[in-house]
């Protein structure tokens, strides 16, 4: 019997974000991350997007498991939600990993907790998770061993040897796999712009020293719980500062509780202040951010909301934590009105990086030492893959050996044997709004982008049910399109098509609703539009009492 391998991308393809990707071995199915990607300015309302989990939940009895690379957002912020429609899945992580599931609201039932370059075995197929150095602890790669020889997926990582304990990277199995016989390497391509390795420009201890170093007062850094390497090295900045550090916010209170217990954190507890020492001017304060609300938290600071923390003039601003052009905008407007308010601002050089993903030579590096057959772009920008491949192909990995494919797109191996039958998987994005898992779809999203261009009409009116003529109305109600005081001879003319409109379609024995209410979109969207180049919603109501 033939062997067959299918891989393919739920989400994590052409885009920053939402990773999920398949490997289906014969009849099993190993999944591997289940991400969201974070919602930019044009999709109002939306907390965050995730992929489409159609086709696991039509195939979950072949589910052998989820196995989560590392605790971000990104790589497992979808699986709450997935596990609403496949409550049985078990998801595979690592000790730090399973906190962030549990905070994300994972039950510790169907968490199952592994360790590095301990194999897991699933009868002809092993997993095989392998340390690798990320920017939170405990972060792993996955080997899939197949008779046909392995699959790995890298996850995200960088090569820093100085990276020690939960932050280490074994280069030594990951060279040994590669001995063994690699037949796809799926690689992450965030960096695959940036030249030479990213290490040693992530270390920024001595840039934190330098800022509490400088300043005298009081110092808030807006950080994100998930990116605990910033949050040590910070720690080991203020060490012999004669500082307290105020932990603000109970997610960020439990990363570090919880990192402190585990040792994944290292410091003298006495550096620790309380709310008593909020307003020290000795004091540094860690305000958390949250990527779903960015920069929420330290804008109720500046406008005075916050219960605990009053903004000071003599106070000094660090952004230590990535800027993602989806922010932007937010960003700059928050500290031109911290300047105004006169704040000192630190935000992280160009030539520094707080995000730890492999640049080109990182890249090479794991190449090289896996050796792949066939090698396949993951995680990032179609750019970004696109620039990934030509690494590989630099490498002398052949061209027609290099996979670059979409979300949906299906690589199909069957006995070893790459077999390009141009399959696919019908994918798509799911859009969540607030704790719902219910997408919230792309009319919806449309309706809010025209309320909030054009703004809406609304038009009331009450037909007496027993005589059939209209008794109260038509009111007409408007929101953000015109200022109704200034335009009574346009709301004048709106009642008259409308009460047109509605006696036309009333007989003594018949009131037609559905055609009232097109008549009136219609015929108010054409003269709205003649008037003032505006289409606004229009919503009709019209009732029989």
């Amino acid at each position: 019997m033939l062997s067959k391998i299918k891989i393919f991308g739920l989400g994590g393809l052409s885009e920053s974000g939402k990773n999920s990707y398949v490997i289906e071995v014969d009849d099993e199915i190993y999944v591997f991350d289940a991400g969201i990607k974070f919602a930019s300015g044009n999709l109002l309302g939306i907390d965050y997007i995730m992929p489409d989990f159609s086709y696991l939940v039509r195939n979950r009895k072949r589910i052998k498991g989820l196995f989560i690379t590392h605790g971000h957002k990104e790589n497992m912020g979808a699986v709450a939600d997935l596990l609403k429609d496949i409550p049985e899945l078990k998801v595979y992580a690592t000790n730090f990993t399973k906190f962030e599931l549990m905070e994300d609201g994972v039950s510790e039932s169907n968490i199952i907790v592994i360790k590095p370059h301990k194999k897991i075995n699933f009868g002809t197929v092993s997993i095989f998770p392998i340390a690798v150095a990320h920017s939170c602890p405990d972060a792993v790669m996955y080997v899939v061993n197949t008779k046909d020889g392995a699959i790995c997926y890298t996850g995200d990582f960088i090569v820093d040897p100085s990276m020690q304990g939960s932050y280490d990277m074994d280069l030594g199995k990951i060279a040994y796999v590669g001995k063994q016989g690699v037949l796809c390497l799926m690689c992450e391509s965030t960096f695959a712009e940036k030249n030479g390795h990213t290490s040693p420009k992530h270390r920024l201890v001595e840039y934190w020293k330098d800022i509490i170093n400088h300043h005298d007062k009081r110092i808030l850094f807006s950080v994100l719980p998930s990116h605990l390497y910033t949050i040590a090295e910070i720690f080991e900045a203020a060490a012999n500062s004669h500082r307290k550090i105020v932990i603000m916010g109970k997610r960020l209170q439990n990363v570090v509780n919880f990192s402190k217990k585990e040792g994944y954190l290292d410091f003298n507890p006495e550096i620790l202040g309380d709310l008593s020492n909020v307003n020290d001017d000795n004091a540094i304060l860690l305000i958390m951010d949250d990527k779903t609300q960015p920069y929420a938290n330290m804008n109720k600071i500046l406008n005075n909301y916050d219960k605990f923390v009053t903004l000071k003039n003599t106070d000094t601003i660090v952004f230590a934590e990535p800027r993602y052009d989806s922010t932007e905008k937010i960003l700059v407007k928050l500290q031109n009105e911290l300047a105004m308010f006169g704040c000192d601002i630190e935000t992280i050089p160009s030539d520094k990086e707080i995000l730890h993903h492999a640049s080109r030579e990182d890249l090479m590096l794991m190449i090289k030492l896996i050796n792949p057959k066939y090698y396949m772009p993951v995680k990032g920008e179609y750019r970004y893959m696109v620039n990934n491949a030509n690494l590989a192909s630099a490498l002398h990995i052949s061209d027609s050996n290099i996979l670059l494919k979409q979300n949906g797109d299906v690589v199909t191996f069957v006995d070893g044997k790459l077999v390009d039958n141009f399959a696919k998987v019908k994918i798509d994005d799911v859009l969540i709004d607030g704790t719902s898992n219910d997408d919230i779809g792309d009319l919806v999203i449309k309706d809010r982008e025209m309320l909030s261009e054009n703004g809406i009409v609304l038009i009331s009116a009450t037909v007496d049910k027993h005589d059939k003529v209209l008794l109260v109305g038509p009111e007409v109600t408007t929101r953000g399109f015109i200022y109704v005081k200034d335009s009574q001879d346009m709301i004048k003319e709106i009642k008259n098509i409308c009460e047109e409109i509605i006696n036309r379609n009333i007989t003594p024995t018949h009131v037609d609703f559905n055609q009232i209410k097109v008549e009136i979109r219609e015929k108010l969207s054409d003269y709205l539009y003649q008037e003032t180049e505006c289409k606004p919603m229009i919503i009709a109501v019209v009732q029989e009492v």
